[in-house]
C-alpha cells in the first residue's frame, strides 16, 4: 500500500516532538490523525502540513474513554490504521526523591505508561482485523531510557517501562504482521527543553547546573517518518537520536 493511502496516529501532537513527527509523515504522503488534549494546538500543526493530510481530534492520554474515542473516531473515518507514533509524555517536578508525591508519580505513570499502553491494545485490534493486515507501532522512549538524569524518578522510570512495552508488543505483534520499535531521543529543541538553554540550564550529577546542545526536533520527525515508511518485513527496534554534544556518552 501506497504512503498515499496509509493512515497515521500521532498522540501529543499539538507540540515539540509530536508536531514534527506529524509533519515529517504528513510530508512523506500519510494522512495523519493528530491527538492531543489542546485543540487549538491541533490545529496549528495541521495548518503547517499539506491540506487534507490531517484531522485533528481532541483526546486526553490519562483518560481510557477518551482513547477509546480516539480509535473509533479512526476506525469509523478511515477503516484502518497503518502506523501508531505513541509520543505523548510528561515530567514530574525536579524534587527530591522521598518529596516526590503519589499523585505526581500517578500523574506521570498515567501518561507516559498505561496511555500509551492502551494506545497499543486499540492499535492491536484494529491492525490484527484489517486488510491488508498489520502495521507498525512507534513508541517515544528517552535517552532516559538509559540513564536518568537528577530528580527524575517517575520519568526514568516510565520511560525504562516503554523499553518493556515495546519488547513485549514487539513480540506479541508478530502473529498479526505488527512491527513495533522505539525511537530514544535526546535533546530536541522543544518547549519542553527550552530550561536547557534558559537561565542556569539543567542540573547536571554532580549538582551543577549547565546549559546543554540541542538538536532540531525534526531530525527526529524524519527518524520517525523513516521508521514508518519500512516495509512490514523489516523493523528498526530501537533508534537513538540525539544532540551530538549533549552530556550522555562518556563521563559527561
Amino acid at each position: 500500500m501506497s504512503e498515499a493511502k496509509k493512515i497515521a496516529v500521532v498522540t501529543g501532537a499539538g507540540t515539540g516532538v509530536g508536531r514534527a513527527a506529524a509533519l515529517a509523515l504528513m510530508d512523506a504522503g500519510f494522512t495523519v490523525v493528530l491527538a492531543g488534549r489542546r485543540l487549538d494546538k491541533l490545529e496549528e500543526t495541521a495548518k503547517l502540513g499539506p491540506a487534507g493530510k490531517s484531522l485533528c481530534v481532541s483526546a486526553d492520554m490519562t483518560n481510557p474513554g477518551s482513547i477509546a474515542a480516539l480509535f473509533a473516531k479512526v476506525s469509523e473515518t478511515y477503516g484502518r490504521l497503518d502506523v501508531l507514533f505513541n509520543n505523548a509524555g510528561m515530567g514530574a517536578p525536579p524534587v527530591n526523591f522521598e518529596d516526590l508525591s503519589l499523585e505526581q508519580w500517578q500523574a506521570v505513570v498515567n501518561t507516559n505508561l498505561t496511555g500509551p499502553f492502551l494506545c497499543t491494545q486499540h492499535a492491536f485490534r484494529i491492525m490484527k482485523d484489517q486488510s491488508p493486515r498489520g502495521g507498525r507501532i512507534i513508541n517515544n522512549g528517552s535517552i532516559s531510557a538509559h540513564a536518568p538524569r537528577p530528580f527524575s524518578a517517575a520519568y526514568t522510570s516510565t520511560k525504562h517501562a516503554i523499553t518493556g512495552l515495546t519488547r513485549a508488543s514487539n513480540l506479541d505483534g508478530r502473529a498479526y504482521d505488527i512491527a513495533v520499535g522505539q525511537v530514544d531521543i535526546g535533546n530536541a529543541a522543544t518547549p519542553m527543553t527550552d530550561r536547557m538553554v534558559a537561565g542556569p540550564g539543567v542540573m547536571q550529577p554532580d549538582g551543577t547546573m549547565k546549559h546543554e546542545p540541542r538538536m532540531d526536533a525534526k531530525a527526529v520527525g524524519d527518524a520517525v517518518a523513516y521508521m514508518a515508511g519500512l516495509p512490514l518485513d523489516a523493523n528498526v527496534l530501537f533508534m537513538t537520536v540525539m544532540a551530538t554534544k549533549m552530556p550522555f556518552v562518556g563521563r559527561g
